[in-house]
């Protein structure tokens, strides 16, 4: 993966993390660059749990990013209720 590709990775996946953000309960902390983290750890999630198919944008499957980075952002939201308490 060269160095444009990744950064189009990054970018693809902050948008749906921002896009699964705005389904689920909760929030991901970070702005921009919290929302690309989930994102790049979403779309592994997705990959590993539904495997690659659908629409695929700049190697990131779009389903699987939003549907991990749902995921993860309601597991970050039901840790930093418990820490915050």
């Amino acid at each position: 993966m060269t160095l444009l590709g990744f950064i189009l990775f990054l970018i693809v996946a902050a948008i749906c993390a921002w896009i699964a953000d705005s389904f689920v309960p909760g929030r991901v902390p970070g702005g921009f660059w919290g929302a690309a983290l989930v994102g790049l750890i979403g779309a592994w999630v997705g990959d590993s749990l539904l495997g690659r198919w659908g629409p695929n944008l700049g190697g990131a499957y779009i389903i699987q990013t939003i549907i991990g980075s749902a995921v993860l952002v309601v597991i970050l939201s039901l840790f930093s209720r418990r820490l915050v308490r």
